[in-house]
């Protein structure tokens, strides 16, 4: 792959709006071209992260610095510029540029996810999409919660799975949103053991394959593949360390650096070689759902 100036300007002009969400971080507030986050780069709690996809460039309030994507990017992976356009390949080079990605922004938007209720699952239109995934419904029930929210004008509901900070991965057969803040998940029991997920619905996947009594491990799971280097420090605490990250571009990525760093990290993709993660295996294994998709599955997500 050639890294040569007509790369460089292709991952400059990426769609800054679709490179954040590729790593897990989502808008608080949209308001027309103005995308306003919660800084990635430092902790805070109200937004003065702002993109402004018209010119597709961002802007740190709380820290006056700002810049392109790569300015963005050489900051939050903590890499050099060789490193960044030589991972810039595969699925990320499919994220639209700022030119094609401007003609579907919107006019005049404002929404954030904002939680009404937490109870324990209970929604057959959530229990049949479970199903559909092939996950135990007694494993989701031990890990994950039926979380009300409303978005824009709209109260809904979804599977969510909580993270250390408070927040929610929110799922449903529809949508793959998050609410603030984002962070990892870990679940542990003082296990030396650590096993390791990308997504929620691997290590769900995990839990219905193994029994969840005899794992004897510790869970982390990173909920966006971009916080595995501020989880590297909580890995190297373990003597054991299994990887069970996706075999996308990025997974595979993550699972060569870890594995450069030390021996206590073993790759476990092997379990599900020929698929893209774990639960995608695990619905091939079990064979489909007795669950018809488009009969009664609650197409109708609203509270």
């Amino acid at each position: 792959m050639s890294l040569g100036s007509e790369h460089i300007d292709k991952v400059r002009n990426t769609d800054l709006v679709s490179y954040l969400s590729r790593l897990g971080i989502e808008p608080q507030k949209i308001n027309g071209n103005s995308y306003w986050y919660l800084s990635p780069l430092r902790e805070e709690k109200t937004p003065s992260f702002k993109v402004n996809r018209a010119i597709n460039r961002w802007y740190d309030f709380g820290e006056g610095a700002g810049g392109n994507l790569i300015d963005f990017a050489l900051r939050y992976h903590q890499c050099s510029l060789a490193e960044l356009l030589a991972s810039f390949q595969g699925e990320l080079l499919l994220l639209p540029s700022a030119q094609k990605a401007q003609i579907k922004a919107p006019v005049h938007r404002e929404s954030r996810v904002k939680i009404t209720d937490v109870t324990e699952l209970q929604k057959p239109a959530l229990l049949k999409y479970l199903d559909q995934r092939r996950i135990d419904i007694s494993v989701a029930r031990m890990h994950c919660k039926q979380v009300h929210y409303q978005i824009a004008d709209k109260s809904l509901y979804a599977i969510g799975f909580a993270n250390d900070a408070g927040g929610y991965e929110l799922r449903n057969p529809y949508i793959k949103i998050s609410s603030s803040p984002k962070d990892i998940t870990r679940i542990v029991s003082g296990a030396g053991q650590l096993a390791v997920f990308e997504g929620f619905f691997d290590f769900l996947s995990y839990r219905s394959l193994y029994a969840p009594e005899a794992s004897g491990k510790d869970f982390l799971v990173l909920n966006s593949a971009a916080f595995f280097s501020k989880a590297t420090p909580v890995l190297n605490t373990y003597r054991s360390v299994e990887l069970y990250l996706d075999q996308d571009a990025t997974g595979r990525a993550l699972t060569q650096r870890a594995l450069q760093q030390g021996s206590h990290y073993t790759d476990q993709s092997a379990l599900y070689k020929g698929f893209k993660d774990l639960n995608q295996y695990l619905t091939a294994l079990k064979g489909p759902s007795q669950q018809h998709p488009g009969k009664d599955l609650g197409q109708n997500l609203s509270v």
